[in-house]
């Protein structure tokens, strides 16, 4: 596992690549882990569905759990589920680092962001490709990290919806004129041949799942989404 202090240069960097488990194989998590931290990769993205934002049920606190005891790295975790403050101290005793959660799915916004850090964790808003930047304007000063899906939620293997990228151009340049100190990360159809129009657009941080774990070589796929 790697020292602390790599962890917090890792944590810090811009071009952050973090593969989702949502593509790995379940039944060896451990081996899918490992396998993410030889890679390289910064961060492990944890993908939650509740079937009801979504359609699809994927895992809960005690996968975040299980995936904690593997890997000292970052737990980003990123709730596609209604009702997510619900969620939030069993996802904090699991270990998870990073708590994210949808606009579309949660009233008081403000108050959530707020029981995220005193928790403990860094928050995350999250919006869906038909949600404009305008309805987290006025949250973007709280929050430590705005994701934008760059696909619909709830499956993965799809193809980029390039025109979310304009929400990330728009977000980078809110954060140059003072709006906050947000990371800004993208989900969904990050591969090679996507990579650096998103990080030109100004991504800070990077889902990749399927083009990591169904790869034949998933360091040499991630290497190859390093930016140029």
């Amino acid at each position: 596992m790697p020292s602390q202090s790599i962890i917090l240069f890792m944590t810090d960097k811009k071009s952050i690549i973090a593969p989702s488990v949502l593509a790995a194989d379940f039944s060896d998590i451990s081996r899918a882990v490992k396998l993410i931290e030889s890679a390289g990769a910064e961060w492990v993205h944890l993908d939650v569905m509740d079937g009801c934002f979504v359609p699809p049920i994927t895992f809960g606190a005690q996968m975040a759990s299980a995936i904690r005891s593997e890997t000292d790295l970052p737990l980003d975790t990123h709730l596609m589920t209604v009702n997510p403050g619900k969620h939030l101290e069993a996802f904090m005793n699991s270990g998870v680092d990073r708590f994210t959660f949808h606009i579309e799915a949660e009233i008081h916004a403000h108050r959530l962001i707020g029981e995220i850090h005193n928790s403990g964790a860094k928050a995350g808003i999250a919006i869906v490709p038909s949600t404009p930047v305008s309805l987290i304007s006025e949250l973007l000063g709280y929050v430590d990290q705005v994701l934008v899906m760059t696909v619909n939620p709830g499956w993965g293997g799809q193809s980029m919806i390039r025109s979310t990228l304009n929400k990330v151009r728009t977000l980078n340049e809110m954060r140059k004129a003072g709006a906050g100190e947000y990371k800004i990360c993208i989900d969904g159809g990050f591969a090679g041949n996507t990579a650096q129009e998103t990080w030109d657009a100004g991504v800070d941080v990077a889902v990749m799942g399927s083009a990591f774990f169904k790869a034949e070589n998933p360091a040499e796929a991630l290497r190859k989404c390093r930016p140029r």
